[in-house]
């Protein structure tokens, strides 16, 4: 007996013993509202997508093919969608395929503010809240959907048939949710340990099951793929882990996930010399990387700071803003590094900015981390602050010119002109593109791929693509070309924008409220009936 079925049957005893006050309630109604509503607080989606998530590692710790995917999403329709997507193109399946919360469009798109840099001065309850909104947005599809299927239900029933029947049960009974795991950027934690602490707690109560950190310091923040970026110890870094773990624990999602994030590869700066307890802790450590110059005492000016390494008195390089600077080339060094300790502090995953999307860059770095971690794995930005394109071209022409093969036709400095988008070379690198992710998730263990803002770019895109059509020479056709006649034939829910929106189960719930009194939309005068 399915637990649709055995909903209906508990409902019709409970009704039964009300007794006649509660007549009125049909037990099958109930039932679907039910399993349109799988998850009833936040804190059940987190620990559903937690389990999934920690499946997914297992299995990709066995299989590193099983690599899982995101794209970012800025608002809950734009998730909706792309999970309504995702079943309809792949079998009616989310396997392995999550959101991703990107902190930069949060800044950007989200702020009361107005549009921000990625420097945190958005408000600390917007990524909670955008996280509640995706899930809300996720469980209004599955709604939907399952809405749907009690209408093809009955109709069935009407006409008497069977065997339809029996299939669209099964159908209810192994409905697949569109709530998925979402990667959430909280950024470097908006303050001390005990504001990422708060934070967290929202954003878990709101679903979050996989939060992500990155060790800058909180008022210097800047974006992963800019400069001027300030790193903390590690001291100050593994509080804030702790914190998120704390937040995780306290809630009950004991397997939730904390992504460490480290700026350090394009990282020159830090706010703070680290605290050394002995020699060669981490501390002295995190200090060995800072640019110094030996000295003798008589050398110190006012209000020098210096400190003994190895014993000699060094000065490490100060700026006018008051900032130490790391020796130039460490970054990967001190990539390893923040990774390795990372993990002993508590991470399930790991996050490396890189300066291009290069395999061997990443794989180089995380070959090291796991001399000593052998299971680290890697969650990887496939950021849209590449240009993919002109990257890709030129490691292609540079692996020809080690292969010998003749690169005269072409500049590699000007590979992105559209010159040479038929070429072979362009070719080569497009299949390169095309394989990444299978290829660093096999050479540098890449659980996880995402693009942080992609949905940012198609949003400006598709806009613009309109706007120059719509007002231009084509008018109405610019719109009913480009986008509605192709909605239609590529099947896109949102052709039929009012059942999206909830107007059908708008319906089906007057009808359980008001039975044969219920005033319906979906008549015979709907136009949305144009489009079935």
């Amino acid at each position: 007996m399915s637990s649709y079925t055995n909903d209906i049957n508990a409902v019709s005893e409970l009704v039964q013993a009300k007794g006649d006050s509660w007549a009125a309630i049909n037990p099958e109604s109930v039932a679907r509202m039910r399993a349109q509503n799988k998850f009833k607080t936040g804190l059940d989606v987190a620990q559903y997508t937690a389990d999934i998530m920690n499946a997914d590692m297992a299995a990709f710790d066995a299989d590193n093919t099983l690599y899982t995917q995101s794209l970012g999403c800025w608002h809950g329709f734009i998730g909706q969608q792309k999970m309504i997507s995702i079943k309809k193109h792949f079998g009616g399946k989310t396997d392995r395929r999550y959101l991703y919360l990107s902190g930069w469009m949060v800044a950007a798109l989200r702020s009361e503010f107005g549009p921000l840099p990625d420097q945190s001065m958005h408000e600390k309850t917007a990524v909670a809240s955008l996280v509640e909104e995706l899930y809300t947005f996720l469980r209004q599809a599955d709604a939907r959907e399952l809405g749907g299927l009690f209408r093809q239900l009955d109709t069935a029933r009407e006409a008497g048939d069977e065997a339809t029947v029996e299939q669209i049960q099964e159908e209810i009974d192994n409905h697949v949710t569109h709530v998925v795991p979402i990667v959430a950027d909280i950024d470097a934690g908006f303050g001390n340990a005990e504001a990422t602490y708060l934070m967290a707690k929202q954003m878990i109560e709101a679903g979050a099951c996989c939060l992500q950190i990155e060790n800058q310091v909180a008022d210097e923040k800047q974006c992963g793929h800019q400069d001027g970026k300030v790193t903390v110890p590690h001291a100050d870094f593994h509080a804030k882990i702790r914190a998120l773990r704390h937040a995780f624990l306290e809630l009950g999602i004991d397997n939730g996930l904390i992504v460490a994030r480290t700026d350090s590869e394009g990282a020159g700066l830090t706010k703070e010399i680290a605290v050394v307890k002995e020699p060669g802790d981490q501390g002295d450590q995190y200090n060995s990387f800072l640019d110094v110059e030996e000295i003798d005492v008589a050398d110190m000016a006012e209000g020098d700071v210096c400190f003994n390494r190895d014993g000699k008195l060094v000065r490490p390089k100060r700026l006018p803003s008051g900032l130490y600077q790391f020796r130039q080339g460490t970054g990967p060094e001190r990539c390893v590094f923040d990774s390795i300790e990372a993990i002993k502090a508590g991470a399930d995953l790991l996050w490396i900015e890189t300066a291009t999307p290069s395999v061997k860059d990443i794989a180089d770095m995380m070959n090291e981390v796991r001399k000593e971690i052998p299971n680290a794995k890697l969650v990887y930005n496939n950021s849209p602050s590449f240009n993919w394109t002109l990257n890709f071209r030129q490691q292609a022409y540079d692996r020809w010119v080690e292969e010998g093969k003749d690169v005269s036709a072409y500049d590699r400095e000007d590979l992105m002109n559209a010159k040479y988008d038929a070429t072979q070379l362009a070719a080569d690198a497009d299949d390169k593109i095309r394989t990444f992710q299978a290829d660093s998730s096999r050479e540098a263990n890449i659980f996880h791929h995402l693009i942080t803002l992609p949905t940012y770019h198609t949003a400006a895109l598709s806009t613009d693509n309109l706007a120059k059509e719509y007002f231009g020479e084509a008018g109405m056709l610019g719109y009913v070309r480009y986008v509605q006649r192709k909605e239609i034939r590529q099947g896109i829910a949102c052709v039929k924008h009012q059942n999206m929106s909830g107007s059908d189960m708008g319906d089906d719930h007057k009808e359980y409220f008001a039975g044969e009194n219920a005033l319906k939309a979906g008549g015979a005068k709907n136009t949305s009936n144009q489009f079935s």
